[in-house]
């Protein structure tokens, strides 16, 4: 049985690794297997910053990555955490009753809910101010390139 707090908690702490998929789908989901490749990728711009400072053009595409994926997987957290226990149960339990504990809410997963609920909004909007303003701030300078 597919309990409605843990995958809600892996969806939040583990979800940018798809631990969260391969709980709920198995370990033949396609989607979890490739969740790592922009964590990974969002990683590797976070070691491109440490290295090259924040001018690194690369950097502005990698590191959101990372952020875009955290955020949803926060957002899914938030989805699992909020499901009805009727739609839980039918979704991820059809062989048991639509009303079984498993599908339940208690206040572990609002826990989860109100966790992913504000650093997802934090890491989603830290990343998209990053990105623009890394991007104006080049525009900027690229301006000023060519009026000199």
């Amino acid at each position: 049985m597919k309990n409605k707090t843990v995958a809600a908690w892996l969806a939040f702490l583990g979800g940018p690794l798809g631990l969260h998929r391969f709980y709920l789908c198995g370990m033949g989901d396609m989607l979890g297997w490739l969740l790592p490749l922009p964590t990974a990728l969002g990683l590797y711009g976070i070691e491109r910053v440490q290295q090259n400072g924040v001018d690194d053009q690369w950097s502005w595409i990698l590191i959101p990555l990372l952020g875009f994926t955290m955020a949803g997987c926060a957002l899914n957290a938030i989805v699992y955490g909020l499901m009805t226990p009727e739609k839980w149960n039918a979704r991820f339990n059809p062989s048991i009753p639509t009303d079984a504990a498993p599908g339940r809410t208690n206040w572990a997963t609002i826990g989860a809910i109100v966790l992913a609920l504000l650093l997802g909004t934090t890491v989603l909007m830290s990343s998209i101010v990053f990105s623009f303003q890394r991007y104006f701030e080049y525009q900027i300078e690229e301006a000023r390139k060519i009026s000199q």
